[in-house]
């Protein structure tokens, strides 16, 4: 009967043996290039095909063609005045019959130059609304990216206990025939296998809900396959604080947004102090009389202006108005400038307490759970422990590895949020150049 047990437990080792080659080939096939998704495909797809990006861009590049029109001129005005009848005899040439005229404003006082900034301004504000959209877009591409990730390790962890789970119901179920161990071993292992089943089907919806948000992010079917993500690797991250502050002030787009709104109430404030200067109107004038044979008997030239003096009121409120409004932006970039230092400062606490959880798991708590697994099976083997301490010192630990998937893949997540918030990657110093596409350079 002891040999039963003995060739159980040697059955046991063998297949975990077995089960380790298999997983680091396993390992290989993921680390192919051409079998595995990788982050960077995925968020060069979401750039290149989502369709919300498509129209922000072309909301961008339609802004940009409001900057000439602001800056051109009134048009021109032409006329023609003909005498459709006369009732009355006159003598021949007292009186034109047909009247040419053209006339154009001239803007001097420059009011045209400065709805050109606002343009410019508006337009700057369309290209840092992209830049927000390709942001969020991006982390949420990377968030869904480590959940689908996340959800492929748990698989794999929920193989292996199934795995070790069948073992030790093989191995209780031996010391059960020999008459060394209860029925209730068995029954408990089939337990944790009915359990694992649960898990593996809860798993296997988070990848459809993962593999669905990146096909729509990737403006793709959402039932297109994807393939296998490439496995997570910890990475630990020192961010300065000052640093990353200088960095969300000079590089977060609603930031960036805000000032050019000042700008732009700057040059509104502008146009309506211009709005006292006059603007005179040229006129060219062409006459010909009723009887004379030139086609054009005589020309005049005028000039006239408009009076704002006499609306003063109009011209005075339009004033105390922008300058309220300029007042306003300044308030908003202030209360900006503190809404994002404070959300800089949770998300990198945020960042923080992942990066410890992962990093304590990964370093302490899943060594140690291993170390009792270990023991733990070889004083069941030996009789100095029950079946229960087996049972829950291999759930302990697959709990500390899944624990550790499941805070990577948030720490990973925190990471991408924090650029998202940010403008700008975390790891950049402050005089590095974060964007290359300006407006005024497209």
């Amino acid at each position: 009967m002891k040999f039963q047990i003995y060739l159980a437990f040697a059955c046991f080792t063998l297949s975990s043996l077995a089960e380790q080659v298999q997983e680091s080939a396993n390992a290989s096939v993921t680390n192919a290039p051409k079998t595995v998704l990788s982050i960077d495909q995925v968020i060069s797809e979401v750039l290149s095909n989502n369709q919300s990006l498509k129209a922000a861009r072309a909301n961008w590049e339609g802004m940009k063609e409001r900057i000439p029109q602001a800056r051109a001129w009134e048009d021109p005005r032409v006329g023609l005045d003909a005498t459709a009848g006369r009732f009355v005899s006159v003598p021949p040439n007292s009186f034109t019959d047909y009247r040419y005229t053209a006339e154009q404003t001239i803007p001097l006082s420059g009011r045209n130059r400065l709805q050109a900034k606002v343009a410019e301004s508006d337009a700057a504000s369309s290209f840092l609304q992209l830049h927000r959209r390709e942001l969020d877009l991006t982390a949420r591409a990377h968030m869904a990216y480590y959940r689908l990730a996340n959800a492929y390790e748990q698989l794999a962890l929920n193989r292996k206990n199934t795995s070790l789970l069948k073992q030790y119901a093989d191995i209780s179920r031996a010391k059960y025939e020999v008459g060394t161990k209860p029925q209730s071993d068995v029954l408990t292992a089939e337990t944790e296998l009915g359990k694992q089943e649960e898990s593996r089907f809860d798993l296997e919806r988070q990848v459809s809900e993962a593999e669905t948000e990146l096909n729509v992010l990737m403006n793709r079917p959402a039932h297109t396959p994807l393939p296998q993500p490439v496995t997570m690797m910890f990475a630990p991250l020192s961010i300065s604080t000052d640093n990353i502050d200088h960095l969300a002030l000079a590089h977060r787009p609603e930031l960036q947004m805000a000032r050019k709104k000042i700008e732009a109430a700057r040059s509104q404030v502008e146009i309506a102090k211009k709005g006292w200067i006059p603007e005179p109107r040229l006129r060219v004038e062409a006459s010909q009389y009723n009887e004379a044979s030139q086609a054009i008997s005589e020309v005049a030239a005028g000039i006239s202006f408009n009076l704002p003096w006499f609306n003063r009121k109009k011209y005075s409120a339009a004033i105390r108005e922008n300058k309220n409004l300029l007042e306003s932006s300044e308030y908003e970039m202030a209360a900006l400038r503190t809404e994002t230092l404070g959300l800089v400062r949770n998300h990198l606490k945020r960042v923080e307490t992942f990066h410890h959880h992962t990093e304590l798991f990964h370093d302490k708590i899943i060594p140690l759970a291993t170390q009792t697994v270990t023991a733990t099976r070889l004083s069941y083997e030996t009789d100095k422990a029950t079946f229960l301490n087996l049972i829950e010192a291999q759930r302990t630990l697959q709990d500390a590895e899944s624990m550790y998937w499941n805070h990577l893949a948030d720490y990973l997540s925190a990471l991408a949020e924090l650029e998202a918030i940010v403008g700008a990657d975390p790891k950049v110093s402050t005089d590095q150049t974060i964007h290359s596409k300006e407006v005024h350079h497209e």
